[in-house]
């Protein structure tokens, strides 16, 4: 049996809007084009997903990919939890939560490779970091931008 390893990395964002506003954005894979530059492609009903339902992503960085997306918990405006196999990195595991904090949200989001084949280079985890960071970005920029 090959070893794996277990990767996790978080990223947070203080978003002036309320937690409702920021979690059915952020839940409807619908808007990950959006914000996320590697997703291209969704196929699923376009609102907040709940939890026990799939959807597929067509996702590129180096070579295009299909993503078989299952939600696996979904607490309205505190929780959202996905997973997707893959063949090259393992279990994708993201998971969203949602924070009151001043007049805003306290949104972060967290990505896990429960089983990775091997850890990433430093390299890889300053382009998820910076990836990451634009992503924040962008969503707290349409989130902002729909409740004004």
């Amino acid at each position: 049996m090959n070893a794996t390893v277990s990767f996790e990395r978080s990223h947070d964002i203080l978003i002036d809007a309320p937690a409702q506003a920021v979690y059915d954005y952020v839940t409807n894979p619908n808007t990950w084009p959006e914000w996320i530059a590697a997703s291209h492609q969704i196929d699923c009903p376009n609102r907040p997903l709940r939890k026990g339902e799939t959807f597929d992503e067509k996702w590129q960085t180096r070579a295009e990919v299909m993503l078989h997306w299952t939600v696996l918990d979904s607490d309205p405006h505190r929780l959202w939890v996905a997973t997707a196999n893959t063949g090259f990195i393992g279990p994708i595991v993201v998971q969203y939560t949602f924070v009151p904090e001043g007049g805003g949200t306290r949104y972060t989001r967290t990505v896990r490779n429960p089983a990775r084949p091997k850890a990433p280079t430093p390299e890889m985890i300053e382009r998820i970091d910076a990836e990451a960071a634009t992503a924040l970005q962008n969503i707290k920029r349409n989130v902002e931008r729909q409740v004004r």
